[in-house]
């Protein structure tokens, strides 16, 4: 069989580290492959590193075909359930998994609060059957950190810190936080300041990256005495930063569009199970 490999799948989880990647080349070794490579169609799904090991070695290995697979989300969505579940992941890793199967299954649900009821009792009786659709159509969004914490593993303080590294953080700090230079609490921080100070202390290293999550903490302890004008008004160079108060307010906007959509999946569920 042909077995394609996509290059944005095989990265969409963060690959192996060096040991770890020779621990499993060992274990192909000694035991063979035992589990089978996931395909969707001929599109390699899950089992990457072993393919590549057993071809170089050609060492047999057995195939299965998921047919619960409709689109490309739903390969993701199942890749996330997989790897959510695994202890090599890190912390960081499964918080992002989290937000990206948020990011899925909000837009899945616009698609369905914007797409015209079925016509008639045809087009409903054309709809899947409950036992052919897979198991994440009716998942419920992840409304809140506290949701998003529990599918992750980690505290609702660790999943607001990783939004704040997915959202602001250079690729550099990210990089330096896959490598273990510094803890996702540092990230974060270092994340809150201009992208030019950031790559400069990624590219100086863990100690300036530990100095520079340093100075974003005490930036953001330091009280700040307004300056007042003639008026007794606040200087206009003292106002809140109008790109943070956006952010939150845009953050706040997405939690409610969340939280809709969530009582709509509920209603929908309740439906279905009274009919």
């Amino acid at each position: 069989m042909n077995i394609v490999v996509v290059d944005a799948l095989k990265a969409y989880i963060d690959p192996l580290t060096p040991d770890e990647h020779e621990a499993l080349e060992r274990s192909l070794l000694t035991e063979g492959c035992r589990d089978a490579l996931v395909l969707w169609g001929n599109v390699l799904v899950d089992g990457h590193n072993r393919y590549g090991i057993c071809q170089k070695h050609g060492i047999p290995f057995e195939t299965v075909q998921n047919t619960r697979f409709k689109s490309m989300d739903d390969v993701h969505l199942w890749m996330i359930e997989q790897h959510l579940g695994r202890r090599s992941v890190s912390d960081y890793q499964r918080g992002v998994l989290a937000l990206r199967k948020r990011t899925i299954l909000e837009a899945r649900q616009q698609a369905r609060l914007e797409s015209p009821p079925p016509a008639s009792d045809d087009d409903e009786a054309a709809a899947p059957q409950d036992d052919d659709r897979p198991p994440w159509d009716d998942t419920p969004v992840p409304a809140t950190r506290a949701d998003l914490a529990r599918e992750a593993r980690l505290s609702a303080n660790q999943v607001m810190m990783i939004e704040r590294i997915h959202a602001q953080a250079t690729p550099e700090v990210v990089e330096a936080l896959k490598a273990g230079e510094i803890s996702i609490s540092a990230a974060a921080a270092v994340a809150s300041l201009p992208e030019d100070e950031q790559r400069s202390a990624a590219q100086a290293g863990k100690a300036e990256l530990k100095q520079a999550a340093k100075r974003a903490r005490d930036a953001k302890k330091r009280p700040r005495t307004p300056r007042e004008g003639e008026d007794g008004e606040t200087a206009e160079g003292d106002a809140p930063d109008a790109r943070a108060l956006q952010r939150r307010v845009d953050a706040l906007e997405r939690e409610n569009a969340q939280l809709r959509a969530q009582v709509e999946t509920l209603q929908a569920q309740l439906l279905r199970l009274r009919s």
